[in-house]
């Protein structure tokens, strides 16, 4: 019986050190992992003026672009949020874009161009249209903190667009949508079904929409229309598709 207990005392030291040495490398590589994924976000992330300055608004559409391609592609990078992160923003932010979005839920800005904590301004309405105070975000973004490209960003199955198409009346919702109405204006020489339900005719609407959109930019605001005339910035649009994940820039 001694000698059974022995063995089994033996058992349980042994189990006892292995299950040890298996959570110390599993802390070892997980350290490893997150002090790796610190480094990539301070090596992607503008931290100072003058590295923000030192970017063109063509590096940054790059950047982004390449961004959406690891999004659509899943291989995103690991971001981490930790307190030394976190503090690494404290001292300022120096983002390098402002992205216009709809409000969908099913869009996340950040992800979608795989940002990080501080890399991007995000300014958010059903139906991304352009107002005053969305225009004061911009120029904010832009003149007073840095920010070199500016993206107006639809996407797929608005309901914002499906319900100006409709010409849905509801509170606050009847005079939101009315902003939206001049894409469709614009969209009248559609040929086919110019319903909701003709999801072309909502897709024309809706890149019509985002061309409206930087018109008014442009229109609205002389700082950013001579800020963009001098190359300081750059104003494009782009519709993102739900299903693939892609951001398709348009002309």
């Amino acid at each position: 019986m001694i000698k059974n207990l022995f063995k089994f005392t033996l058992i349980v030291i042994t189990f006892q050190t292995f299950s040890s040495c298996c959570t110390a490398t599993k802390n070892i590589r997980t350290q490893k992992e997150t002090t790796s994924s610190i480094d990539v976000y301070k090596q992607t992330h503008v931290k100072t003026k003058t590295e923000q300055d030192s970017l063109t608004p063509d590096q940054v559409l790059l950047e982004f672009k390449e961004g959406n391609q690891r999004f659509n592609s899943g291989n995103i990078t690991k971001r981490e949020h930790s307190e030394e992160v976190r503090k690494a923003v404290t001292g300022g932010q120096f983002p390098k874009a402002i992205v216009l979005s709809c409000v969908d839920s099913r869009v996340p800005v950040e992800d979608v161009f795989d940002q990080g904590l501080g890399d991007v301004f995000v300014g958010r309405v059903a139906g991304n249209f352009v107002n005053t105070d969305l225009l004061g975000s911009m120029e904010f973004a832009c003149k007073i903190s840095g920010a070199k490209l500016i993206i107006v960003m639809g996407h797929q199955h608005c309901g914002a667009i499906k319900g100006a198409i409709d010409d849905v009346h509801l509170g606050n919702v009847t005079s939101m949508l009315a902003n939206i109405k001049p894409a469709i204006a614009m969209s009248k020489n559609f040929e086919g079904d110019k319903t909701s339900k003709n999801e072309a005719y909502v897709k024309t609407v809706n890149k019509n929409n985002i061309r409206y959109a930087i018109s008014e930019i442009r229109a609205k605001s002389e700082i950013l229309k001579e800020m963009e005339n001098k190359g300081e910035i750059k104003i494009v649009g782009g519709y993102y598709s739900l299903l693939t994940g892609k951001l398709e820039f348009l002309n």
